[in-house]
């Protein structure tokens, strides 16, 4: 139904004009009448003069003023048939031959040109003429002689040719309609042909090899057929060479594609962009709707908007760099661009917290890859309040992400009041610290982490360039004193021993060939193995190692018994976290007590009634203690360690593309 609307409104107006078109065509048929009519009788009298007076000083002026005369009777004849033809084009245009139309309205507004300076030659010429004759008494040429009335006469056709062009340039002109013609072609050429970009599928995932080649799959056609992307060109071309303002036509191309812009963007549900967050509320509410915010303003800057500035430049770019560019920056203005801003200043609000230097690092990197793109599309006057917007964002955060990484020494320190776990086993804030720094220093974070703290110190003018590698070591320095005074903190000292070795094994085992590892340094990885040992050993002297001397008292396998329980229920609650350290541990245990609880030659328990105060076995106690130190799998503190490391391991997995490039 829209579409037998559009017809009946385009048959509706080409009637309209049609009727002008033929009223216009018949006062220029009429006119052109009026003045073959004239042109020849005056052509005649003037070379009638030119004879008669030869031989008279005037003869040279009017010999020179006859051929441009004549001249001018040529051209109008030229540009009544070209006109004719233009008329008749400008008729029938629902079946338009485009090149033809184009190529008759170049020539008619050349021959009008052409015309126009004729005539005006020819009129200095024949002044001349009428100027001799007011002014000379040598011929004796009166104001009512028939020589001077004819130069009055050819003087005033000659004026009103000259007025030709700008007669036809008028809205009901012969160009003036042709032109009209032209404009509705356009947009018609434009409308019907603009179709909204297909958004690819990978956009609403995750970004990976195969979203890319569907991104470039989706993207593989030109973004209007190369036929009417040419005949758009066309049209502007022949604007342009005939003097004609193109306003109207850049008004109608910035519509039709800011529409196609918003269109192509509907399917991507971009109302994320609209919430809103305060500086109590957590990053970690909308990290989700910042991996999608990254992959879809790459998606808008370096494909969308790409291929309209190339569409654009290709319609466009016989005109002068700085109008066709103002006509994309319009279009770029509208294709949503503030909200993206918005957005990000958004993420920036978030209350401060260790994970969201992590999306401040992603924020930076999307708008650090589209720089060069952003400096192209938005560079021009007319967007000076997007490049301000987005250096404002670029500032908050290179200020945010600074602040947040030098205050994480001090935010370890602040858990230095917190109690150590009261199993000794490795605390969270170990395992949080350990990873968040390996990704810190994962080559792509890092090189943008030095990229920020770099343009960070040349705001500041600061006299030491701030490394990230150095505040990561700072953190883990800082971490190493929370372990020692939490060490301290413990009443038994054995139990502090166990915290010692969980957690000096767990940096050396577990940083051992990460770039954490590498950071530290060999020297400082072997120092932390080797307090493994020497907590070790002070653990068995302080609290299995004075058993055995128990052995030689009078009460001795009553003693034994006592405290060994003793210990075993203490130290049950306890935990080595490390397989081999916690094997390692009870197999020292059993050689340092069984030996000695088997050199008293005690049999196996109700062997005999004098030994009925033998309470355990030599491989009972083995056993007890090889049961010894086992992590409590179901504690909430194991389970929300682990979910804690999997959350930054799964944060900031795959957050760089290599494919991927602030104003």
């Amino acid at each position: 139904m829209e579409h037998l609307i559009h017809a009946r409104d385009l048959l509706n107006t080409s009637l309209h004009q049609s009727r002008q078109i033929d009223f216009e065509l018949h006062k220029t048929s009429v006119t052109l009448a009026h003045i073959d009519q004239i042109f020849p009788t005056l052509e005649t009298a003037i070379r009638d003069m030119a004879s008669k007076c030869a031989s008279l000083p005037i003869g040279d002026h009017v010999g020179r003023a006859l051929p441009t005369v004549l001249a001018v009777l040529n051209v109008y004849r030229l540009v009544n048939e070209l006109g004719t033809s233009v008329t008749a084009q400008s008729s029938s245009h629902i079946n338009l031959d485009l090149t033809l139309y184009i190529s008759l309205i170049k020539r008619f507004k050349q021959a009008l040109t052409l015309l126009t300076n004729t005539c005006k030659l020819a009129i200095l010429w024949v002044q001349d003429v009428k100027q001799f004759l007011q002014h000379t008494t040598t011929i004796g040429v009166a104001h009512d002689h028939p020589y001077h009335l004819i130069v009055c006469k050819t003087l005033h056709l000659l004026k009103k040719v000259q007025e030709t062009e700008k007669c036809c340039l008028l809205d009901q002109g012969i160009l003036g309609v042709a032109f009209k013609v032209l404009e509705d072609e356009y947009e018609n050429l434009l409308t019907q042909n603009s179709l909204p970009v297909q958004v690819p599928s990978s956009l609403f995932s995750s970004g990976d090899e195969e979203s890319d080649e569907s991104v470039s799959d989706a993207l593989s056609q030109p973004v209007l057929p190369f036929h009417v992307a040419n005949n758009l060109k066309a049209i502007i071309s022949c604007f342009a060479t005939c003097n004609h303002q193109v306003d109207r036509c850049m008004a109608i191309y910035v519509k039709v594609r800011s529409t196609n812009f918003e269109t192509s963007l509907q399917d991507l549900d971009l109302n994320y962009l609209e919430i809103s967050l305060s500086e109590f509320d957590s990053i970690q509410d909308i990290e989700g709707y910042i991996d999608d915010w990254g992959r879809h303003l790459e998606f808008v800057v370096k494909h969308m908007l790409e291929l309209e500035y190339t569409l654009c430049d290709h319609v466009f770019g016989q005109l002068d760099v700085i109008i066709w560019t103002d006509c994309f920056s319009r279009i770029a203005l509208q294709s949503g661009i503030h909200r993206f801003i918005k957005f990000g200043n958004m993420v920036t609000k978030a209350k401060k917290e260790a994970i969201k230097l992590f999306k401040l690092l992603d924020v930076f990197n999307t708008l650090n890859n589209l720089r060069h793109d952003f400096n192209r599309f938005f560079g021009g006057k007319e967007c000076s309040e997007i490049q301000s917007q987005t250096r404002n964002l670029i500032k908050k955060v290179v200020n945010g992400t600074t602040e947040i990484l030098h205050e994480l020494s001090a935010q370890v320190q602040l858990q230095r009041l917190m109690d150590p776990p009261p199993d000794g086993s490795v605390p969270r804030l170990v395992n949080f610290v350990t990873e968040y720094c390996e990704e810190l220093l994962d080559d792509d974070y890092r090189l943008v982490l030095d990229q920020i703290l770099e343009i960070h110190c040349s705001w500041y003018n600061h006299n030491k360039k701030l490394v990230s590698v150095e505040e990561v070591h700072n953190i883990i320095k800082a971490l190493e004193l929370n372990l020692e005074a939490w060490a301290r903190r413990y009443e038994d000292s054995a139990l502090s021993c166990i915290f010692m070795m969980n957690t000096s094994c767990y940096l050396h085992k577990h940083l051992n060939g990460t770039r954490l590892g590498d950071l530290m340094g060999e020297s400082w990885l072997k120092q932390h193995d080797d307090r493994v040992q020497y907590y070790t050993q002070i653990f068995l002297r302080e609290s299995w190692g004075r058993i055995p001397a128990l052995l030689t008292n009078t009460d001795r396998i009553t003693g034994f018994a006592e405290a060994f329980d003793r210990e075993y229920r203490k130290q049950s609650r306890w935990v080595l976290c490390d397989d081999s350290l916690r094997w390692k541990t009870c197999e020292l245990i059993v050689e340092t007590i069984v030996p000695v609880y088997n050199d008293l030659g005690l049999v196996e328990v109700g062997s005999s009634p004098s030994n009925k105060y033998v309470k355990y076995s030599s491989e009972g106690v083995e056993n007890l203690v090889s049961s010894m130190f086992q992590p409590k799998y179901g504690s909430s503190d194991v389970i929300k360690c682990a979910n804690l490391v999997d959350r930054i391991k799964s944060l900031v997995a795959g957050r760089f593309s290599p494919a991927t490039v602030a104003a």
